[in-house]
């Protein structure tokens, strides 16, 4: 999933939200440099991107895309999925969406535990582009499918996701309805554990 999954999984904790989006920016094993909650947080965003990456639901869907998208089917299929969870958010959260991302987006976060420079730009970005608010909508999704295309370090075609999402849609709901009603008790679970 991308930036709004990895919210939604973060168990209401906005703190952990950042640290989990921090994730992406993380490399190797040892987190022994950063906060415990920042390590938390790199954690669950690797568990959850390898929880959709071996769904098997998920890996069908992926190879079902790829003819379409070949080498970011995968990618597609984790914006398809935010765009999907933020259509249907009241469907899988009590709290309205636009009140979960102002919750997000105004809370203050200590820069210094947080040291990559690039993670800053990219949460900048985020809340003046306001991503999370557009994740919902078509432009949002073609949007987002742009931006991810340019940061992809070798030629694609994702710039075609939303065409290939209008094209298979009812495939892909149908894989994202099955996913949450995996993935949401799976991380209910996990939060008890950790």
């Amino acid at each position: 999933m991308n930036f709004l999954g990895h919210l939604f999984f973060s168990n209401n904790d906005t703190e952990l939200m950042y640290a989990n989006i921090y994730g992406d920016f993380v490399k190797g094993r040892d987190l022994s440099n950063y906060p415990l909650k920042i390590q938390k947080g790199i954690r669950l965003h690797r568990k959850i991107d390898d929880y959709i990456d071996h769904h098997p639901v998920v890996v069908e869907l992926i190879h079902h895309l790829y003819k379409s998208l070949p080498k970011v089917a995968g990618i597609a299929v984790d914006l398809y999925f935010d765009h999907l969870l933020a259509r249907q958010w009241d469907s899988y959260s009590n709290i309205p969406l636009e009140n979960f991302i102002q919750k997000f987006e105004e809370h203050n976060v200590n820069r210094a535990d947080y040291s990559k420079e690039e993670f800053w730009v990219v949460i900048e970005k985020m809340k003046e582009g306001e991503w999370l608010k557009h994740t919902s909508s078509e432009y949002g999704l073609t949007k987002s499918s742009n931006g991810v295309a340019r940061m992809i370090s070798f030629p694609n075609v994702l710039h075609n996701a939303p065409s290939v999402f209008k094209e298979n849609e009812d495939i892909i709901k149908l894989t994202f309805k099955e996913f949450m009603l995996d993935a949401i008790p799976f991380f209910e679970n996990y939060f008890k554990e950790n």
